[in-house]
């Protein structure tokens, strides 16, 4: 016979953005918990609302499966004795483990015999199981943000109100710090019976749906999405997609009826994400548009209830829009009536960060950083022009009305108030770029312009933050740095720049002693920036389908280009197929291990007396010239198959003349020839981090 069961938390409303994370990680502790305890079930549902987390689990076995352990006594010689007669060594094992003497069975162990036993122990009946381990299992439940209450012992998102624990029709309590376990839950907080008893697990999510609570996340995500869509194409429009907006609908709603409200035509002359921004991000409403992307005077909200008395909460929801947007019209009319140059020198009010300075200074730093990276990608005088004007306003706008009071507006105000500013097209479509990408997957810039800004502000920020020791640690990132490392990674490969980001980490160290006098271990800093994007790099490779040791191997020939760290591991990932690769990397770790006995890589031509390295050294100087000719053409396939060509001249080396003489001389020559060749090789790549497969 096999079972359902119930478990219903109760709590105060949980944030949207926990409900994710938890529904998957509930789901995964109760697979856990039935697999360390020996129990067969069929499926695990997880459900989550605004009051609730619910799992219900189908296929129970009735009890966990009996463990067969085999466990060990004393020695054979020790439980018998020379008649062959149990010893009371042997007698009270067998006591112990509840057996009689002759119950007992001989094996070896190292070499030596001891007597064990066949031990059953029978599995508890499932009651127990859940009894006993629910409640560490709820206990256990992780949150980005927690709290306790009441004098709790434990942390939860919030107030646990009550729990419902039904296995089929009987209630499976247990303690938890005084909570109500029981078989009654609640329905919808307005709409809803305060009190609902549930006989068994099968008329769970029909009893809550009789009280306006959808249980089933997906069912309420398709309820907002069909009902908004079905609204807004009455109009003739569409709902302007955004699928984090969908996502905390779902979870701040139970039972979910989308409705349609209406904007003034006088507000649809601002620019779109000054309305757009409002709703979203402050109302939670849809803004609906037209087939060519333009705003309709329409937006779709979704009301916790039902469509009783709709139209009063659609005008109520009308009204608050209407503030909103006045609001916003207000603010907009406010900032335009000065040029955006004019709002620079506000940045001076604005600390960055304590010890690094005002937003202003960031922005004369920016204005240099900028600069470089122009001449050293040596783009056009007009692109030149671009960037610097474009890094003098980048950070204007956050002195604005409208930014002050939509913070999510930073960038795309600036972008706007330069247009109207008399701004060229790239200048003002650099300012919103180089806070691109905001996330992970956000765009990317589309202008050269607005790439190079980005990554100079990323950089200002990761090297400020590296220098005064503001650093990600494990989940504390108060700053976005790993986000901005990841952003740099992606547009360097995305616009397909040569950039050493070794070089203008160095530069931007420097900005900072010279302009703020920080003090701080400029190498040591920098060699640490560079560890931190080499964690970001590796794992960004690796998601894009190339080996974890193809990675390792580039990375370790201590590049700082990565659009050429990409290209070579690339052409690595396909090349490391060849049938001779575990003899290359013999011969490989044969010379890099000897390399590092050699005090120069200086030879001396007359000290080459044996036939085998006078051909290695001619091989590797016809090879040298290859090698650095295919890494400037960037041919790395053909860099790579050189180490082909190389395998028999090292192997006959090493065979037929000794390295390690008495002659001082003629040693360190051999060694300086094999210190060139490993680092030639290690120019291509580091194969002793190549696993064999």
């Amino acid at each position: 016979m096999t079972y359902k069961y119930l478990l219903e938390i109760g709590v105060e409303e949980i944030p949207a953005r926990f409900m994710e994370q938890t529904i998957s990680q509930i789901k995964e502790k109760f697979e856990n918990l039935f697999k360390d305890e020996r129990i067969d079930f069929h499926d695990i549902k997880v459900y989550g609302t605004p009051r609730r987390l619910v799992a219900i689990i189908y296929g129970l076995s009735e009890k966990q499966e009996d463990l067969h352990e085999l466990v060990k006594g004393p020695a054979k010689k020790i439980a018998y004795d020379k008649d062959g007669n149990p010893t009371k060594a042997l007698i009270g094992f067998s006591k112990g483990q509840g057996v009689n003497p002759e119950d007992v069975i001989i094996k070896e162990y190292n070499g030596e015999d001891y007597v064990y036993v066949n031990k059953v122990v029978e599995g508890k009946n499932i009651r127990e199981v859940l009894k006993d381990k629910v409640p560490a299992l709820i206990k256990s439940i992780n949150f980005p943000k927690s709290m306790r209450w009441g004098g709790k012992s434990f942390r939860f998102a919030r107030p646990i109100r009550w729990i419902v624990s039904i296995l089929e029709n009987e209630i499976i309590g247990f303690e938890l710090d005084g909570i109500l376990v029981s078989n009654r839950t609640k329905g919808h907080r307005f709409l809803g019976k305060k009190d609902i008893e549930i006989n068994n697990v099968d008329e769970y999510i029909d009893k809550l749906r009789e009280n306006y609570v959808i249980v089933d996340q997906q069912e309420r995500k398709n309820l907002i999405k069909h009902g908004c869509d079905r609204l807004v194409k009455s109009k003739g429009g569409n709902i302007l997609e955004d699928l984090e907006l969908l996502e905390e609908l779902t979870y701040i709603v139970e039972y979910p009826t989308p409705l349609l409200g209406r904007i003034k035509e006088e507000y649809l002359k601002l620019p779109m994400e000054v309305i757009t921004t409002p709703m979203k991000e402050h109302q939670r409403y849809y803004p609906v548009v037209d087939d060519k992307g333009r705003l309709m005077p329409y937006f779709v909200a979704v009301r916790n209830g039902n469509e009783e008395y709709l139209d009063v909460v659609t005008k109520g929801n009308e009204k608050v829009l209407e503030a909103r947007l006045e609001d916003a019209k207000f603010f907009y009319n406010e900032d335009i009536k000065k040029p955006l140059e004019d709002y620079v020198e506000g940045l001076k009010n604005i600390v960055f960060q304590d010890k690094l300075g005002t937003m202003y200074e960031k922005t004369i730093r920016l204005v240099e950083l900028a600069e470089k990276i122009s001449e050293y990608l040596e783009v056009g005088e007009e692109t030149k022009k671009d960037v610097k004007r474009a890094a003098y306003l980048s950070k204007a706008d956050l002195v604005t009305k409208m930014v002050y009071e939509f913070t999510e507006l930073q960038g795309i105000m600036g972008r706007e108030y330069g247009k109207m500013s008399g701004e060229n097209e790239i200048v003002s479509l650099a300012i919103y770029e180089h806070y691109l990408p905001r996330f992970a997957s956000d765009e990317l810039p589309t202008t050269t312009a607005g790439a190079i800004l980005s990554i100079a502000d990323k950089i200002d920020t990761i090297a400020g933050c590296f220098a005064i020791g503001i650093q990600p640690t494990g989940s504390q990132d108060p700053y976005g740095l790993r986000r901005q490392a990841l952003g740099i990674i992606n547009i360097i490969l995305d616009k397909n720049l040569h950039i050493s980001l070794g070089e203008f980490i160095d530069y931007a160290l420097s900005i900072y002693k010279n302009s703020k006098g920080l003090e701080f271990n400029k190498e040591k800093v920098r060699e640490e920036i560079l560890d931190f994007f080499k964690i970001r790099i590796k794992n960004l490779f690796i998601e894009k389908g190339i080996r974890y040791d193809v990675v390792d191997a580039v990375i370790s020939t201590g590049l700082d280009n990565i659009t050429e760290l990409y290209v070579r591991a690339e052409e690595f990932n396909k090349w490391i197929d060849k049938e001779e690769l575990g003899e290359i990397i013999a011969a490989f770790n044969r010379v890099a291990k000897l390399a590092k006995k050699a005090s120069s890589d200086i030879v001396n031509e007359d000290l080459l007396i044996e036939d085998k390295e006078r051909d290695l050294y001619r091989i590797y100087i016809n090879t040298k010239d290859k090698v650095d000719e295919y890494l400037r053409k960037r041919e790395y396939d053909k860099a790579l198959d050189t180490l082909i060509d190389l395998k028999e001249p090292i192997d006959n080396f090493f065979d037929n003349v000794m390295v390690m003489v008495e002659y001082e001389d003629i040693k360190n020559n051999r060694l300086g020839l094999i210190k060139r060749i490993s680092d030639m090789m290690f120019s291509i790549c580091d194969l002793s981090k190549i696993v064999m497969k």
